[in-house]
């Protein structure tokens, strides 16, 4: 049986390698198996005030970065989540049995309150009902989220079992985490610790050209190299090892890892093989984002195509949710 697959996409920044593996792929083979709907969350980007000009080039971007990386509108439905306005309907209807005090709990809102005071708005309070909304809208069974995204799910699955308790439905499911297994890759940073992220600023980007990209690779850190044969590696130099199991022929692993383990490895011959094979990764995506974003005809199809299916299911789920309530008069 097919499950129907939610997930949101941020309106804001470029890809990076890490979204490529970490999600990206595993996006376009679940879009063949399940019924599933991607949109990009404009109005979640809207708790920040970004910039309007901004906000829609970056939709456009995103939109082009996503298609190019394999997303098929034929067998997926692509939309922009402002598209949909029965989404901010059901978060209306949803807010009315979400409590200040759960939601002044959760760790997201606690975090943004530490690092912007200054604004402070509704908007962000409500978040998890908003994301609620989106998933629980289409019934949706299952939702690939990060471990930060965790506990939003988990209040999703509380709101949705709260709205069918208070109104003795068994309406809507309560979703649960797409687990990609095996197949869930994180890809570490350049600078050495972590994972790779936009906001750690040591990605490389898929639209990254080649000479930029060439100067990122080379520029990730390393250590002065091992000083005894077989050494344990420093973090630094297992990240650049992990991308390179990734991307790179196990021959190619092979040969680096013998290097290191004799103590002869140079890390600049290493870091420009590494680059190399990034390039054959990225440099066709790179090629078709600039091909689909130059086709704004192409992107407005996709796009209406993608609204009229959510907003099928969409309406269907608000009719209901609204007779449920006690919603409709004559």
């Amino acid at each position: 049986m097919r499950e129907i697959v939610v997930s949101g996409i941020r309106s804001t920044g470029n890809l990076h390698l890490g979204n490529y593996y970490g999600a990206l792929r595993n996006f376009v083979k679940m879009q063949h198996e399940n019924d599933c709907f991607f949109f990009i969350a404009d109005l979640h980007s809207l708790t920040t005030h970004p910039d309007p000009k901004m906000l829609s080039v970056n939709v456009k971007s995103i939109l082009a970065e996503y298609l190019a990386a394999g997303l098929d509108p034929e067998a997926c439905s692509l939309f922009i989540q402002s598209d949909v306005p029965e989404v901010s309907e059901l978060y209306l209807l949803l807010n009315m049995h979400a409590y200040i005090g759960e939601l002044e709990r959760t760790a997201s809102f606690k975090d943004k309150v530490r690092k912007q005071p200054e604004n402070v708005n509704a908007g962000l309070l409500t978040y998890p009902t908003l994301m609620a909304a989106d998933i629980i809208i289409h019934k949706a069974t299952k939702v690939p989220v990060g471990k930060d995204q965790e506990q939003h799910l988990e209040m999703t699955r509380r709101f949705a079992r709260r709205f069918n308790t208070i109104y003795g439905v068994e309406y809507f499911p309560e979703p649960t985490s797409y687990n990609f297994g095996e197949e869930s890759v994180k890809i570490p940073g350049l600078d050495g610790s972590g994972k790779m992220g936009k906001s750690e600023g040591n990605c490389i980007y898929l639209i990254d050209d080649e000479k930029t990209l060439r100067k990122k690779v080379m520029r990730a850190v390393t250590d002065e190299g091992p000083q005894t044969p077989n050494a344990p590696k420093s973090e630094p130099v297992e990240n650049l090892f992990t991308i390179m199991k990734i991307v790179s022929s196990p021959d190619t692993l092979a040969y680096f890892e013998e290097k290191y383990n004799n103590c002869e490895i140079r890390y600049g011959d290493m870091k420009k093989q590494l680059a190399e094979d990034i390039l054959k990764v990225t440099t066709p995506i790179r090629e078709r984002i600039a091909e689909i974003k130059s086709n704004d005809a192409y992107l407005r199809k996709v796009i209406a195509q993608g609204a009229e299916k959510a907003r099928e299911s969409a309406s269907k789920t608000i009719a209901e949710v609204k007779k449920i309530m006690g919603i409709h008069y004559f």
